[in-house]
């Protein structure tokens, strides 16, 4: 397990990457920059007597240990701990803040049938989403490593051994794409320069932009970290001027008629069917998720406690109430039937309709920058979650040892990031690109709640079993049980038959993107027997054993023993 003792600590010279004492990691303050000192363990005892500023020390205990690596080995390799409040945040926003806020809310719409029952979805995801985001940061600040929910299962469903690590590498590695911001910037450079979104060309353009965002990150990572920061920062200044334009339109300065007229009898047409409310649900889900990717890249994080007490309900913060107030402004300017009319471009129509086709093209460009810079940003973050499956041990092609590494640079996982954009450009060429779009946003989304659920009925687990286990946050048990109960919610009505019969993304079953989640976590499942199993049927099995490799990564590797 881990335990968090605190220290207290005055203003002292900071020790970064000092050799620590066994099982022991200490998080100093990040707000200083000076020269690295050796500390020894008597040193650090002395120390200690002198403290004053709270610090947090994480002791390692191997009855809770998630996974097979300590967290010495799984922090070891790569560039360290670079990433400050800052960045962290920009991390959560430029992951939150992607292409839904500005294609999905006429989709959402469209599907409740009215704009006071969107509305209200947009409320209840902000709702959801910050229960979610204090679950995660009580996880996260117990086990303060990368790989997010993976480490959660492991801590928590430690029996049948190594399932949950298989079970949650279906959802990451299958399911962890970034195709739908990919095809959303082609789709919007392409109007921005005037060319017809020719199929084959919008795919090209697609593939590019992964492909770019993979050599960024694995090549140069640091001018990866500036450009995630700098189109974060350029999303927020492109939603609060969305934001002001709507206020401004609210005073009836604009070209708009009737501001209001959205706003009148807002919930007139509203749909009757629980599957929509779900699939609608989903859809406005995945528009605010990226609260938890920073837990992914702990390891990466300065003080990984501190920072992501800070960080993450800073960035979610900014979002949650940009994103509320940009519906209003899309509300304000255009008519119901204009919104759901606009296929995945409803902040081009309110540019059109507030500032003229010419300031809609300028819009188009702006919302090609963010898909760019959530593509950046998630490639980031789902590429250190590949690393740690790869570390842990999960059998993949060319062996997990290549996948885990830190080729070539040995600062960043650019071969995880490699699988990342394989899988990307799969999904990119696969599907029809006419309903490519919503049924990806569909398919990323259910295995999500899946993982959801478990996270938090493992935490209540843990509440009962464990209630003693130092937690530096904890969330108020009401917030866990409420999103546990969404949780179900969004995974059962799914199934239930839509007004219209046919769901969102015809012609394609209104229940596919479900059974298309569980086929591939069931994959999961199947593929640890494969390992863990079946070899028992023939005399022998695989058992693990750890590694180091050149750069300094630690990783597990399946090896044959005979029973």
């Amino acid at each position: 397990m881990f335990a968090a003792l605190r220290l207290f600590r005055p203003p002292l010279t900071k020790r970064a990457n000092t050799p620590e004492p066994e099982n022991r990691n200490v998080e100093a303050r990040d707000d200083l920059d000076v020269k690295e000192l050796p500390l020894s363990e008597k040193a650090f005892e002395t120390e200690k007597e002198l403290i004053s500023n709270e610090v947090t020390v994480v002791i390692e205990e191997d009855e809770l240990n998630p996974g097979e690596l300590s967290f010495e080995e799984d922090t070891a390799g790569g560039m360290g701990r670079h990433l400050g409040i800052f960045s962290c945040t920009m991390i959560i926003v430029g992951t939150i803040i992607g292409t839904g806020i500005f294609s999905t809310p006429s989709s959402i719409l469209g599907s409740v049938g009215s704009v006071g029952a969107s509305l209200m979805l947009w409320l209840l995801g902000f709702v959801l989403s910050f229960c979610g985001l204090f679950i995660w940061l009580e996880f996260g600040t117990m086990f303060p490593r990368s790989g997010g929910e993976k480490v959660y299962l492991e801590a928590v469903y430690q029996k049948p051994k190594h399932l949950a690590t298989f079970f949650f590498a279906a959802n990451a590695i299958v399911l962890g794409f970034s195709s739908s911001g990919c095809i959303v910037f082609a789709q919007n450079i392409l109007v921005t320069a005037g060319q017809p979104t020719d199929l084959w060309v919008t795919r090209g353009i697609a593939l590019a932009v992964i492909v770019f965002a993979i050599i960024l990150h694995g090549i140069a990572p640091r001018a990866g970290v500036w450009l995630m920061n700098v189109l974060s920062m350029l999303k927020i200044v492109i939603l609060l001027f969305i934001v002001v334009s709507g206020w401004v339109v609210l005073s009836g300065r604009t070209r708009v008629q009737d501001p209001y007229a959205n706003f009148r009898n807002a919930f007139a047409g509203s749909s009757n069917s629980s599957n929509d409310y779900a699939t609608a649900a989903l859809k406005v889900l995945y528009t605010y998720s990226g609260w938890s990717r920073l837990n992914y890249v702990l390891n990466d994080v300065k003080n990984p406690v501190r920072t992501l007490k800070i960080a993450a309900p800073l960035g979610f913060s900014i979002c949650a109430v940009l994103y509320v107030l940009a519906n209003i402004s899309y509300f304000a300017a255009s008519t119901k039937e204009e919104i759901t009319e606009t296929g995945v471009t409803v902040a081009s129509l309110f540019f059109k309709n507030v500032f003229g086709p010419e300031a809609q093209k300028a819009l188009t460009l702006f919302v090609a920058l963010s898909g760019l810079g959530n593509v950046v940003t998630v490639t980031f973050s789902a590429s250190r979650v590949i690393q740690e499956l790869a570390k842990e041990g999960i059998p993949l092609p060319f062996g997990n040892r290549f996948w885990a590494s830190n080729w070539p640079t040995g600062k960043s996982p650019f071969p995880a990031l490699v699988m990342h954009m394989l899988i990307s450009a799969i999904v990119i060429l696969a599907p029809p690109l006419a309903v490519a779009y919503p049924f990806i946003l569909d398919v990323e989304t259910y295995p999500e709640e899946i993982v959801s659920f478990l996270v938090v009925v493992g935490l209540l687990w843990l509440r009962w079993r464990r209630p003693h286990l130092p937690r530096p946050i904890k969330v108020w048990w009401p917030f866990a049980v409420f999103f546990l109960a969404s949780t179900v919610f969004l995974l059962v009505t799914p199934f239930l038959r839509p007004e219209n019969g046919v769901g969102d993304t015809p012609p394609l079953p209104y229940y596919l993107y479900c059974l298309v989640s569980i086929g591939v976590v069931a994959g999961g499942i199947l593929y640890w027997a494969i390992w863990h199993v079946v070899p028992q049927w023939f005399g022998y099995e695989y058992v693990l054993r750890k590694e180091t490799l050149s750069d300094g990564t630690v990783v597990m590797v399946y090896t044959r023993k005979s029973l």
